[in-house]
C-alpha cells in the first residue's frame, strides 16, 4: 500500500481543484476547436456572459445558492463516510414543508412566516433523510440504494399531493396556489432598491446569505463541536470510533439528518424565493450536481462557495454562449461540467500525486 499523500490544506482545498478545472477547460477547448470554434473566444463570451453584467453576476449568484446547499448536504454525509446522492429527494420534501407553513400560516406577518418556511423545509428534508440513515444505521441498508429509491418516491409523492390534494383549484398544472406575499423570500433588486441602488432584476434573493451562514455553520459545526469530531471519527475509522466509545448508529442517523436539513433549504431559494408556489421539478438537477460541488469543494465550506460558484458560471454562462454560438449547444457546456467532475473526481490524483512529491521535495530541500 502507497503512503499516503501529504500536502499543504490550501494546496489541497484550491491549487488540486484549480488545476482539475484547468485541465476541465482545456480537454472542452479542444472540443470547441474540433466543431470549428474559437476556443478562446467561447471561453470570453462564458465568462462575459456569467459574470459581465450585472444581470449575468446575479443569475450566477442564484445558482450557486442552490448548488451551496446541495453541496453542503453531501459534504455532511462525506464526513461522517456516507454517500448521500438523495438530495434531489430531501429538497422535494423540503419544498413540501415550505409550502405546508406558508399555506397554513399565512395569517403571519413576514418577519415570523419566512423563518417558519425555512423551518419546514430543513425539517421536513431532516426527516426524509433519516430513514435511509436510520435503514443503514440499524438495517445495514446500503446509503446509496435507498437514497435513489427514495429520489423516485419523493417525486411520485409531489405528484400525488399536487395533483389529489394540494393543487389549485381550477389550474391545470401541478401546483400550488400562489402564496401569500408575506411568505416572499425578498430579492436582492428589491432589498437594494429599498437602499437606493439600482440592479438589474435577477432571481438572486435573501436565501444567498442563508447558504453563506448555512457555510459558516456547517464549518462550526464538523470542527468546532464534539458532535462534528464524532462525525468525523465515524467516517474516517469507524473501528476506532466505536473503541471510543462514540454510538456510530445514533451518529450516522444525526449526520444523515443534517444532511437533509440543509437539502431541504433549497425549497427557500426556489419555492419561496422565485416561484411563490409548490410545483413539480422545482429541484432542476441541483441535488445531483451538489455531488461535484462536494468533490472538488474537499467538503470543506469554503471549498463548497468556490465550487458552486464555478458552476454557476458555467450555467449562466453556458445559457449566453448557447445563444450567442448556437453551435456550442448547452449539451457541450453540460460536457464541460462532466469534465471537471472527471478531473476533480476520478482523476484526482493526477494531479495530487506530482503535487504532493513537489511540497515533500520542497520540504525536504528546506531542512
Amino acid at each position: 500500500m502507497s503512503a499516503p499523500i501529504e500536502m499543504r490544506r490550501w494546496a489541497d482545498y484550491v491549487l488540486v481543484p484549480a488545476l482539475a478545472v484547468a485541465a476541465a477547460f482545456v480537454v472542452a477547448g479542444l472540443v470547441v476547436l474540433a466543431i470549428g470554434e474559437n476556443p478562446l473566444e467561447a471561453t470570453a463570451l462564458l465568462l462575459r456572459g456569467a459574470l459581465g453584467t450585472g444581470e449575468g453576476v446575479g443569475f450566477t449568484l442564484y445558482y450557486a445558492t442552490n448548488f451551496i446547499f446541495t453541496g453542503l448536504a453531501v459534504a455532511v454525509a462525506f464526513h461522517a463516510g456516507l454517500f448521500n446522492i438523495g438530495g434531489e429527494g430531501q429538497a422535494t420534501l423540503g419544498g413540501l414543508g415550505a409550502a405546508l407553513a406558508c399555506l397554513h400560516l399565512d395569517f403571519l406577518p413576514g418577519w415570523l412566516l419566512v423563518p417558519l418556511g425555512a423551518l419546514g423545509a430543513a425539517l421536513f428534508g431532516a426527516l426524509w433523510a433519516l430513514v435511509p440513515g436510520y435503514l443503514q444505521a440499524r438495517r445495514g441498508s446500503h446509503i446509496v440504494i435507498t437514497t435513489i429509491m427514495f429520489n423516485m418516491l419523493a417525486s411520485a409523492l409531489l405528484v400525488y399531493l399536487l395533483v389529489n390534494v394540494m393543487g389549485k383549484p381550477g389550474s391545470m398544472q401541478p401546483e400550488t396556489p400562489t402564496f401569500a406575499s408575506a411568505a416572499h423570500v425578498p430579492f436582492a433588486h428589491e432589498v437594494l432598491a429599498r437602499l437606493g441602488v439600482t440592479v438589474p432584476t435577477t432571481p438572486l434573493n435573501a436565501s444567498f446569505l442563508l447558504a453563506l451562514a448555512c457555510c459558516y455553520g456547517v464549518w462550526l459545526l464538523i470542527w468546532r463541536t464534539r458532535l462534528g469530531y464524532a462525525i468525523r471519527t465515524v467516517g474516517a475509522n469507524p473501528a476506532a470510533a466505536a473503541y471510543a466509545g462514540i454510538p456510530i448508529s445514533r451518529v450516522t442517523i444525526v449526520a444523515m439528518m443534517i444532511s437533509g436539513a440543509l437539502a431541504g433549504l433549497l425549497a427557500v431559494n426556489e419555492v419561496m424565493g422565485v416561484q411563490e408556489r409548490l410545483l413539480l421539478e422545482f429541484t432542476g438537477g441541483y441535488g445531483f450536481i451538489g455531488i461535484a460541488v462536494a468533490l472538488m469543494g474537499r467538503s470543506h465550506p469554503v471549498g463548497i462557495v468556490l465550487a458552486s460558484l464555478l458552476f454557476g458560471v458555467l450555467y449562466q454562462g453556458g445559457t449566453e454562449l448557447a445563444f450567442d454560438k448556437p453551435t456550442i449547444t448547452r449539451d457541450m457546456i453540460v460536457t464541460i461540467s462532466g469534465l471537471a467532475i472527471l478531473f476533480a473526481g476520478a482523476l484526482d490524483g493526477l494531479f495530487r500525486a506530482p503535487l504532493g512529491r513537489f511540497f515533500a521535495a520542497r520540504r525536504k530541500a528546506g531542512g
